[in-house]
């Protein structure tokens, strides 16, 4: 026995494997009471931006929230109508997601609240589970309860990395095909038309059928609309610059039609009576105040349960995918895992008033957008003008003309309707591309273990003058052409995988992290546009640390070439429109010294290279592909 008991211990202390947990979990423990104030302020993004805040910005902020505000009360009436629940609840849906997204949210840009598509499923589930269960506004409290739960624990477990699935073709043409089908939806506001039936073909069909029907005076509203929408819009792009006041005017836009047009419909229609009196339609605007919060019956949850997976799964791209495509449009870039944190804060918190549920909303975050917004901070502001409205402007915002509301939105959507150019691009650059912006079929399952081990590619970053190939490594790299002098104030960086768009992101961040832990931003420009958005921290404060860590820094100027491509990717290139310099031919850029020309190294078959120099205080940097 005490042999036996001998050779264990021996066993463990000699064992790899659990001298390896060992070392993790001593290292964990070390790491865990940091690690966790760091996770939870990243779970608060306003901690990080608040402080950071240019107080220039709260007039685009206020403008913007005011502007959201006033279109989410009759959205929220409708899609509760939508949704197969009582309208007032659709003003309870809106009030309390803003504020929460002003606390939790990553991008500046995004709307949330009810929203069509998440009212089209919650009515679908409401009528399988049958009102015998419950009222349909207990029924929707409920899926709401479930999403949230179930965006919550995918937040929490960081798998917003699932959104890298989607190409920026597809995005495009994911973007383009949202966009065209509101503008379809705001048609019959616009025309003063019946409603149209579902699907794109019946509704561009019932458009025109029922053009006879037209309400002239709301068509006179909806193009007035329309025509000071873009008037206010290119006097500030051609004068704004010079004049504040057409500055001013053309950034609010949205609110002065918003204004003018109210007047117009109380001015039109209040002298008239009954609203089957009214000249054009107006969004009659009412509300009951505020019911006190209850948590959803648990009989109701466990009804729920399987049908609100189909609801989260909805939700959840269409919020992310919102969020990234106007992180990609505005140049910043949102944070999938926390943004699927905030739908599920934000879902479990509106279900205790029998709400519907909430997300982000492609319309409305048009128009955020077009409103300039500078930050999250706005949402307070919508928050504000949805309870004061409930209160105490019902009577006023009665009278907004449902035309001028759909003019809005088309105002604001029609940007985001890509030219045909781009498309046109996509096919001439890759073919793949191409199909994909026109079908944006997601990703199967059953090649979903290829996908996984391509997306989370590794870069792996030798340090400078070490060398860990092998001798056939070496051979193969000699072969190729690929420089065997390499300084030792050099970093390698070789890719384990191939590259295409799942991963490319990643790749892409580990080689600019790398820069930026040891340079300055690439250009002016760059700082520039960190500057102006200060209000979002996260990423310099991560480089900041890497560049602690790093205990080195290369100075500020950095030159990136691309040299020894392979003739499929130089053609690539060129397709795409980039003027490309012959390999083996040593040149440089316009107004650089000859000091920083590179000659490309021989004709390799695989090899890709990514060469820069630095200014004074560094070296030489290569990255080989």
């Amino acid at each position: 026995m005490k042999k036996t008991l001998g050779k264990a211990k021996e066993a463990l202390a000699t064992d790899h494997t659990w001298n390896r947990l060992g070392r993790f979990a001593v290292t964990g423990i070390k790491a865990l009471p940091g690690a966790s104030v760091d996770y939870a302020v990243e779970k608060l993004p306003i901690i990080r931006w608040l402080p950071r805040y240019n107080v220039r910005w709260l007039i685009n902020d206020m403008v913007a929230g005011l502007t959201v505000g006033l279109m989410l009360i009759p959205q929220g009436l409708s899609y509760a109508r939508l949704a197969a629940v009582p309208v007032q609840y659709g003003l309870m849906s809106s009030w309390l997601p803003s504020a929460i997204y002003a606390i939790m949210g990553t991008t500046k840009d995004v709307s949330t609240g009810p929203t069509s598509l998440i009212s089209i499923l919650t009515a679908q589930v409401i009528k399988a589970v049958g009102e015998e269960s419950g009222s349909p506004s207990e029924i929707a409290s409920a899926i709401a309860m479930m999403v949230g739960i179930y965006s919550l624990v995918t937040g929490l477990l960081a798998l917003g990395f699932l959104l890298q699935f989607i190409s920026l073709p597809t995005l495009t043409g994911f973007i383009s095909a949202v966009a065209i089908t509101i503008i379809l939806n705001q048609l019959d506001s616009l025309l003063g038309e019946p409603s149209p039936g579902e699907g794109t073909a019946t509704q561009i069909r019932e458009v025109f059928q029922h053009l006879p029907q037209a309400n002239g005076w709301a068509c006179l509203v909806g193009f007035s609309s329309l025509i000071l929408l873009t008037l206010l819009d290119h006097a500030g792009k051609r004068w704004g610059n010079k004049n504040k006041i057409v500055w001013f005017a053309s950034i609010t836009r949205a609110f002065i039609t918003l204004m003018v047009f109210t007047g117009v419909g109380y001015a039109v229609n209040n002298p008239r009576g009954s609203p089957d009196r009214f000249l054009f339609g107006v969004a009659e605007v009412q509300g009951n105040g505020q019911e006190p919060p209850r948590i959803p019956r648990a009989d109701l949850l466990s009804k729920v349960a399987t049908q609100s997976i189909v609801i989260f799964v909805g939700t959840g791209i269409e919020h992310t995918g919102i969020a990234y495509g106007f992180g990609v449009r505005n140049n910043y870039v949102p944070d999938q895992s926390q943004e699927l944190t905030f739908l599920g804060v934000a879902n479990i918190a509106n279900s205790f008033f029998h709400a519907i549920g909430v997300g982000g909303a492609m319309s409305r975050t048009a128009v955020n957008s077009a409103c300039h917004v500078r930050s999250p901070l706005s949402g307070f502001v919508t928050t504000a003008v949805v309870l004061v409205s409930t209160v105490k402007l019902v009577g006023m915002l009665y009278w907004i003309p449902n035309a001028t509301l759909a003019a809005i939105v088309i105002h604001a959507v029609f940007p985001l309707v890509s030219s045909p150019a781009v498309f046109y691009r996509y096919w001439r650059t890759s073919l793949a591309d191409f199909v994909s912006s026109m079908i944006a079929l997601s990703v199967g399952f059953n090649v979903g273990y290829v996908l996984l081990r391509q997306v989370f590619a590794r870069v792996s970053a030798l340090p400078a003058g070490a060398d860990c190939r092998s001798e056939l490594e070496a051979a193969i790299d000699e072969t190729r052409k690929v420089p065997s002098s390499i300084p030792s104030d050099t970093r390698v960086f070789y890719l384990n995988d191939s590259v295409f768009f799942p991963n490319a992101y990643r790749v892409k961040t580990s080689v600019i992290e790398a820069i930026k832990t040891h340079h300055a931003p690439v250009s002016s420009s760059a700082e520039g546009q960190e500057a102006e958005r200060s209000w979002s921290v996260s990423r310099e404060e991560r480089l900041a640390k890497l560049r602690h860590r790093a205990g080195a820094y290369g100075g500020p100027d950095v030159l990136v070439r691309f040299a020894a491509m392979s003739k499929y990717v130089r053609q690539r290139f060129e397709r795409a429109g980039w003027n490309m310099i012959g390999d083996g031919d040593e040149t440089h850029e316009e107004g650089l010294g000859e000091e920083q020309a590179v000659r490309a190294p021989g004709k390799p078959q695989v090899i890709t290279m990514i060469m820069w120099r630095t200014g004074s205080g560094g070296g030489q940097t290569v990255t080989s592909t």
